[in-house]
């Protein structure tokens, strides 16, 4: 599970007041905001807002998916995407240019067919469950 410091979209503040709670990883994110209630009180515990939980969830849901890592995390940034949402919007050929430029910028290779379509089919799945 990636630490919660590998979340961009809280500030430094939230990350520090998430880690007093005891959330260290984004899948304990992931746990303590699963359901609409979760979401409220661990706002209210923070001073946050709900869309501020909601939007962290969804980067937490992104940095989750398999064969997903620091390197993966910058890729995407570099192509916009920083959280699932922001994947669920492209059909998979978009997903799949969108990481060939973002690489091709970063001077990287870019991920495989395979990957790109196993990152895009868990977030088609993610976001139905």
């Amino acid at each position: 599970m990636p630490l919660i410091d590998q979340l961009q979209r809280p500030p430094a503040y939230y990350i520090e007041q998430l880690g007093k709670q005891g959330v260290f990883t984004t899948g304990l994110l992931l746990e303590v905001s699963e359901t609409p209630r979760r979401r409220q009180y661990l706002a209210d515990q923070l001073g946050a807002t709900t869309n501020d939980v909601n939007a962290w969830r969804d980067e937490a849901l992104l940095l989750n998916l398999a064969s997903f890592g620091p390197d993966q995390q910058v890729l995407f940034a570099q192509a916009g995407i920083v959280g699932l949402a922001d994947l669920l919007v492209l059909d998979l050929d978009a997903f799949s240019v969108r990481l060939g430029e973002a690489a091709r910028l970063l001077c990287v290779d870019a991920p495989s067919a395979l990957s790109v379509e196993g990152w895009w089919e868990q977030a088609q799945t993610l976001h139905e469950g």
